[in-house]
């Protein structure tokens, strides 16, 4: 799902949620950008979002009189607006919003807010819940600075969230994920300490921070996000997105580069 969301903001140059949801859904039914060309380990979340889009577009489609084959390809900017791309609803705050997110930030990254502000929104109109939402604006606000090149200790400060409220503005952070701002994650028992990487977002956040914030490379933290145990790939995912922008990919280890899936695409974006 990273990779359809690259794909969109590369295609779009823009943040068009409704592209978004599309590939998404190319995901889902036709193995669209997928490693192993089909769709696999999907949220109830995230599937049950995608099917409330399609009924949408199927809806949409016969209000304005949109033939089906082009339902996919909408570039009218005012057709777009009309469309309702939050196709959750609030309680729904799994994980699977956050291990698809460094695009956004990634692609905004000199525009601070518009990045943090986009970062959320691309978590909810998969999964509702505010938790969601502010979990993707924090982790996003992450990544933007360490591209602008803010030192580890900087990222991991307990104030960092105060140093950069004006990215924030207005609506400040619940309180879930505003504790995991202030540190809640610097545990060094890790899992004897509570520290669980599952597929509640919030533990999952916690988790990823915890082995960022634990280990000293890109490869002891992975391992140690992993190691965690329950909702592991997603754990690590969300872990490498921040350790990825941090240690840059010339630190990440050749014997993990063999083996990724559509390395020449990812570098030519």
């Amino acid at each position: 799902m990273a990779l359809c969301l690259a794909a969109s903001l590369v295609c779009r140059r823009d943040f068009v949620p409704y592209d978004q949801l599309v590939r998404y859904k190319w995901w889902y039914k036709h193995g669209y950008m997928s490693s192993t060309g089909r769709c696999f380990d999907i949220g109830a979340a995230t599937s049950d979002s995608l099917h409330e889009f399609e009924h949408r577009q199927q809806c949409f489609a016969t209000t304005y009189k949109i033939p089906i084959e082009k339902l996919d390809f909408l570039s009218d900017a005012g057709l777009l607006t009309k469309f309702n791309v939050k196709c959750s609803s609030s309680g729904v705050a799994g994980n699977g919003a956050l291990m698809r997110l460094a695009p956004v930030p990634l692609f905004f990254y000199r525009h601070s807010v518009h990045a943090v502000e986009y970062s959320g929104f691309s978590g909810m109109i998969t999964h509702g819940d505010q938790k969601a939402y502010d979990a993707c604006r924090y982790y996003g606000a992450l990544i933007v600075a360490t591209l602008q090149g803010a030192r580890k200790e900087e990222l991991l400060d307990n104030e960092f969230y105060e140093k950069h409220s004006s990215w924030f503005k207005p609506v400040p952070l619940v309180s879930e994920i505003m504790k995991i701002a202030h540190g809640s994650y610097k545990q060094k028992g890790g899992y004897d300490a509570g520290i669980r990487g599952k597929g509640y977002i919030v533990n999952a956040l916690e988790a990823a921070l915890w082995a960022f914030w634990s280990e000293e490379n890109f490869e002891k933290g992975a391992l140690a996000a992993v190691n965690l145990g329950d909702d592991t790939d997603t754990t690590a995912a969300i872990y490498g997105q921040l350790a990825g922008a941090y240690y840059g990919y010339g630190n990440l280890p050749e014997k993990w580069l063999q083996h990724v899936y559509a390395k020449n695409f990812l570098l030519g974006l």
